[in-house]
């Protein structure tokens, strides 16, 4: 992911959550959670089709489901270049 991600102007990268946090502009644009899981946040009129991908499912932080457009990603949907430059796009769209 760093790779895809890093040559991006304004993208940094910090440790948050227990989460390796990509950062546009100040606000997460994806996450590297354990386990290979990608955490993004998504565009409100997204959200309802992206959740009905393979792979895709509301958030789970510890024993809570995150907020309305935060999606967690299987390994599996980004197990090559293209799932995971679709799920990145996805959530540039969602950048606010």
């Amino acid at each position: 992911m760093r790779a895809i991600v890093a040559p991006a102007s304004g993208i940094e990268e910090r440790r948050m959550f227990g989460t390796r946090a990509f950062l546009l502009d100040g606000r997460i644009l994806a996450g590297a959670r354990p386990g290979g899981v990608l955490l993004i946040k998504v565009a409100a009129e997204d959200e309802a089709v992206l959740l009905l991908r393979e792979g895709a499912e509301r958030a789970v932080m510890g024993p809570r489901t995150m907020s309305a457009r935060w999606i967690d990603v299987a390994p599996s949907a980004i197990a090559d270049d293209d799932g995971l430059l679709f799920w990145i796009d996805a959530a540039r769209a969602g950048a606010d």
